[in-house]
């Protein structure tokens, strides 16, 4: 980032800071409407296009409600969906395309609601929900079949979690630098933004209205007991600063079968083309029965 582009971004936030503090203090609940849509709000998609040759996929489109949602499938066999995070997009996850093509699956990647190529979610062209996105993984794996594997990223592992509940039954997952604990973030958020409980509170309580969900539906290691969790292998870098660590330790302290793979200096992103991530994972989705360990390896 260049040094005016900083200084602007600076600017910029200090200025939001300052009306948050105001707002704390004055009018809590206009506060909590305008961290509402941020907290809600998609970023720009910055990622490049990357060198890589795939055969060409066959591109599809499903419903959720009236909104549409835009795929691509590969190949035949057991089907293993890769589901992208919060501002990423499908073209994020085509490094594992073809190791697993290669391994004998079929691989369906999709954009949610409000990323990509599909169509605006309901909260607005730039928004998006955990809900949303998971109605359309269950919109995409009702028209290509039950999961043998899904392999998530960041928010869309939230929103895999939260189609388990609705009905998935993947019988592998894998976890890239998951968020399983969305609380928590909140009081990052609000300390970010420059306000308070009386904002935060508020802000929460809008959220679980617009979602008609509880805050505690979102947390993992207390809803594991929801579903029937099948083997999970979880990677994260202790020094991500988009998503916790911690959220990867405490998964796999309350799932039955899963392990923590700790990767260094790969932080959020670089993980999704890290080339020892990107097997371990598919040998992992590709191994038909085996029972993993409770475990943290290195």
């Amino acid at each position: 980032m260049s040094s005016k582009k900083s200084t602007i971004v600076r600017l910029k936030l200090a200025a939001i800071r300052t009306a948050f503090g105001t707002l704390e203090r004055v009018a809590p609940d206009l506060g909590a409407r305008w961290a509402e849509r941020l907290w809600l709000s998609v970023p720009p998609y910055r990622g490049k296009a990357r060198p890589g040759v795939l055969p060409r996929g066959e591109e599809f489109t499903v419903r959720v409600k009236d909104r549409t949602v835009v795929g691509t499938a590969w190949g035949t066999g057991p089907v293993v969906y890769l589901v992208h995070g919060r501002g990423g997009i499908s073209a994020q996850l085509h490094p594992f395309v073809a190791p697993l093509l290669a391994t004998g699956h079929r691989v369906v990647t999709f954009d949610a609601l409000s990323h990509g190529a599909s169509d605006p979610g309901f909260v607005s062209p730039h928004h998006f929900t955990i809900p949303e996105m998971a109605s359309a993984l269950s919109a995409v794996v009702k028209q290509h079949g039950q999961p043998h594997a899904v392999i998530a990223h960041s928010i869309g592992c939230a929103s895999t979690f939260f189609a388990l509940r609705g009905g998935v039954r993947p019988s592998r997952l894998v976890f890239l630098a998951p968020m399983t604990q969305p609380t928590p973030y909140t009081t990052v958020f609000a300390a970010t933004l420059g306000f308070g409980e009386r904002i935060r509170t508020r802000m929460m309580a809008r959220v679980a209205a617009r979602v008609d969900t509880p805050w505690d539906d979102f947390d993992m290691p207390t809803q594991v007991t929801r579903i029937a969790p099948p083997p999970l292998l979880t990677f994260h870098d202790p020094a991500d600063t988009e998503t916790r660590y911690a959220d990867s330790v405490a998964i796999v302290r309350a799932w039955p079968a899963a392990e923590l793979v700790t990767v260094k200096e790969l932080g959020h992103w670089r993980l999704l083309r890290d080339q020892d991530t990107i097997t371990r994972a598919v040998d992992f989705v590709s191994v038909k029965e085996r029972q993993q360990p409770n475990q943290r390896t290195a």
